[in-house]
């Protein structure tokens, strides 16, 4: 019985070898994805900022803050979060602060349709990855912890 666990144990490993090995390929796309997503959402906003603030107060309902500065910070959001989010520059937290703004931006409009909602849970998934397990090794982050001396990723 050892002996078949241990050859099952072998074959899995040979499986799991070239998906170890696109990994950071994987990581590295799926951060491009959704910052390309949110950044192109963030350039349409500043190209008619006036229609922006109307848009935050007319139809986006934003809770607790007023809807300029919600105008104003859900744009610099969008801008800036996804530069970091595909550089992989502090990955975790950058995650976090996306997923949260992610739920935000569903919760604030109350007319998103079902497939809207969809698109933004497939997005979450994705942020969560990088949340979960880290931007990779394909990451400013990797780099700067090469850089520093600390431990290196598996990923």
């Amino acid at each position: 019985m050892t002996d078949l666990l241990r050859k099952l144990s072998a074959l899995s490993d040979l499986f799991a070898r070239p998906f170890e090995w696109m990994a950071p390929g994987f990581l590295l796309a799926l951060r491009f994805y959704v910052a390309t997503v949110f950044f192109r959402s963030g350039l349409t906003k500043i190209t008619d900022f006036s229609s922006t603030i109307a848009l935050f107060e007319s139809e986006y309902k934003v809770p607790v803050i007023s809807p300029t500065f919600a105008a104003y910070s859900g744009t610099a959001a969008e801008l800036v979060l996804p530069v970091l989010f595909a550089l992989g520059l502090f990955s975790r937290p950058v995650a976090l602060a996306f997923f949260v703004f992610n739920a935000v931006a569903v919760v604030s409009y109350p007319d998103i349709s079902d497939a809207g909602i969809k698109d933004h849970m497939l997005w979450g998934t994705m942020m969560l990855v990088v949340l979960f397990h880290g931007a990779g090794r394909l990451s400013v982050d990797q780099v700067l912890q090469s850089a520093w001396g600390r431990k290196v990723q598996a990923t």
